[in-house]
């Protein structure tokens, strides 16, 4: 699959993208967001590999639960992750490796579940 414009662009204008996408998210109606960002079930497939180190049941072992996020949130982290603007290599390894498309669905996913 060919890389999206969006993982081409530089810190700054990621952490403008990010910017603005929460921006935009912020002033639809509530609730719409968790419409229109991702498929929860397509991040269920994906999941898998966020499990070996995140745990699902949402305890922490020394590594930040990542359920029941708000979706922005989830994806705001992922997309500075993605940019280097937050600091772990491994997390930046693993972003710069998902699209936009796969973000938003893992982000859907971890969203609905309740821990």
């Amino acid at each position: 699959m060919p890389s999206s414009p969006i993982s081409r662009l530089s810190g700054n204008r990621m952490n403008w993208g990010a910017r603005f996408l929460l921006s935009f998210l912020a002033a639809l109606p509530s609730g719409a967001a968790a419409q229109t960002l991702g498929d929860p079930e397509y991040g269920a497939y994906l999941s898998a590999e966020c499990a070996t180190c995140h745990q699902r049941d949402g305890s922490f072992d020394g590594i930040p639960s990542i359920t029941n996020w708000p979706e922005e949130d989830f994806m705001a982290a992922m997309f500075a992750y993605r940019a280097k603007q937050r600091p772990h290599p491994v997390m930046q390894m693993l972003a710069a490796r998902l699209s936009d498309e796969e973000i938003a669905a893992l982000a859907a996913y971890y969203a609905t579940i309740k821990n």
